[in-house]
């Protein structure tokens, strides 16, 4: 069998990536925030949250391979260096660096081919997504502008690969110029009258797994003319499914915010149609 043969995840991708390529198997512990596949909950040992991790039980699993996500993780990574363990940060923060993340990892359990026909099947599905959208903008639909919510207090803007998923699905982000900043520390909207300035047609929140709540958001102060609270177009969409750089955003996450624009979309064009 080729490629490392016990695995740990310290991030919830890895792990629903290497459930759907059938290497299970391999895994021999997981994040506690993972979620996706919820069976992975049930099979694998927790042994780390995102900051933090159980070095000594993790050594305990001996593993021969360790992935992980970002450079927030450098600390986990380095204190498992120094035992000796192989690590594997990746850093991905564009839709592009998800799916060569994607390739990496099931090249290095031996499923390139598998994990390159599961790439090209979400690729086409995304381009299919796009094709939707062009042709109700050829019929006269506008795209909405739209405001993607990571945090409440204080105001957290999309990260990259949010931001593109919302292009693709059909809306414009309202802070598109934020959304290179891979810190959330640097995405924060400190005037939340900016937001109101630029008017969104949709609000998505997804609060890093607090629950979205939109009776909160249109009750903030000078928000009522705002046209996502005035036509009702506030929407949660579950951290899990689109916060997790990963198969998750790709497939579950994009689909509702393309569900959801498209309604808005078909909904703005029969408006304007009205005399």
């Amino acid at each position: 069998m080729l490629g490392p043969q016990r695995i740990v995840c310290l991030t919830e991708e890895t792990t629903e990536w290497l459930y759907l390529l059938g290497q299970e198997h391999r895994i021999v512990g997981i994040s506690g925030y993972t979620v996706r596949p919820r069976r992975a909950r049930e099979e694998k040992p927790k042994v780390s949250a995102f900051l933090s991790a159980k070095i000594d039980k993790i050594l305990d699993l001996k593993p021969d391979c360790v992935l992980g996500f970002s450079d927030l993780q450098a600390d986990i990574a380095s204190a498992l260096i120094r035992h000796g363990v192989q690590v594997t940060i990746f850093n991905q923060r564009s839709v592009a660096e998800i799916f060569s993340m994607l390739f990496q990892v099931a090249a290095m359990v031996g499923q390139a081919k598998p994990g390159l026909q599961r790439i090209t099947a979400m690729q086409a599905d995304l381009r299919a997504m796009q094709a939707a959208v062009a042709s109700r903008v050829a019929a006269g639909a506008r795209r909405p502008n739209v405001f993607f919510e990571e945090w409440d207090v204080p105001h957290i803007s999309a990260i990259r690969w949010v931001s593109e998923l919302l292009g693709i699905a059909g809306g414009d982000d309202c802070f598109a110029e934020l959304s290179l900043e891979s810190l959330g520390k640097n995405r924060i909207i400190a005037d939340g009258a900016e937001i109101v300035r630029r008017n969104p047609d949709i609000i998505f929140g997804s609060w890093c797994g607090k629950k979205f709540r939109p009776e909160n958001v249109a009750a903030r102060p000078g928000w009522a003319d705002v046209a996502a609270v005035q036509h009702q177009q506030l929407f949660e969409i579950k951290s899990p499914d689109i916060l997790q750089p990963g198969p998750a955003a790709l497939t579950d996450g994009v689909h509702k915010l393309h569900q959801h624009i498209l309604r808005w979309m078909d909904a703005d064009v029969q408006k304007r149609a009205q005399p």
